[in-house]
């Protein structure tokens, strides 16, 4: 099954001219909800907080082999990179945000990033690849322009904004299917507060990022909303052979 569509991910279900079946893809980050986008102006849940303990983020990056594992001063070090991009943009410069020197090997990697944006601890903007379409950094680099200037539900950032936001960044592992027999067999498989999802019937698809799963941690309730997202039926996951996928993510961001 390819997985592969536009390049700005993250699927909001749209209907609009002869296009019914596009996944425009702004990311609908942790603080979602039900099945709907979320709304410009309304809180965002910090996922990752500067309260977040260790044992916690443990748990979210549970489902990640340690060889997939970005180091604090990688992330760290993205951090940078996604918050230069956006400085250099709004000072009309076309450079690398790329400060310093220090480099990784695993910043050459292919890997799905989002980068989020929020001001005083609500959405700003959100976007990103789930399937890799370029090395890490360069992810990094493109996302960060496009939370920032690109995401249709807000007007391109200004410079007085940018004084009041906070970034984040997440580093994504590729979808691997999940292979299920039954809605009980799926319910069982699902792993809250690890797993990513996403879900493929025909057309429709969508996703929800391993934090959401703090907005909607029953099973079932993550299940629907995820459905509707996807332009399908709420129950759609009890009566529907649909194609599911799991991914793991490492969240960073700014104190």
């Amino acid at each position: 099954m390819n997985l592969k569509g536009p390049r700005i991910t993250s699927w909001v279900h749209t209907s609009i001219g002869c296009l019914p079946f596009l996944l425009l893809f702004i990311l609908l980050c942790p603080g979602i909800h039900a099945a709907c986008a979320e709304e410009a102006g309304q809180p965002l849940s910090r996922i990752m907080s500067a309260h977040s303990s260790a044992d916690e983020k443990k748990k979210k990056e549970g489902g990640m082999v340690d060889t997939d594992k970005l180091t604090e001063e990688e992330g760290k070090y993205l951090l940078s990179v996604a918050r230069q991009t956006i400085e250099e943009r709004l000072g009309g410069q076309e450079g690398e945000g790329q400060p310093g020197t220090f480099q990784s090997p695993k910043f050459s990697e292919n890997r799905g990033t989002f980068v989020t944006l929020t001001e005083n601890g609500t959405l700003r903007g959100c976007i990103g690849h789930i399937i890799p379409q370029e090395s890490m950094i360069e992810g990094i680099r493109e996302n960060a322009i496009n939370a920032a200037f690109r995401d249709p539900r807000f007007p391109p950032l200004s410079e007085a904004e940018w004084k009041r936001v906070q970034v984040e960044i997440s580093i994504l592992t590729d979808p691997t299917p999940l292979v299920y027999t039954d809605a009980v067999d799926l319910l069982n498989r699902l792993r809250p507060g690890i797993d990513g999802l996403i879900i493929k019937k025909g057309f429709n698809q969508a996703t929800f990022l391993p934090q959401v799963w703090e907005q909607l941690p029953d099973r079932k309730e993550f299940l629907r909303h995820l459905c509707s997202k996807a332009g399908l039926d709420r129950d759609a996951w009890k009566h529907d052979k649909l194609e599911v996928f799991v991914y793991q993510a490492q969240a960073f961001e700014e104190h």
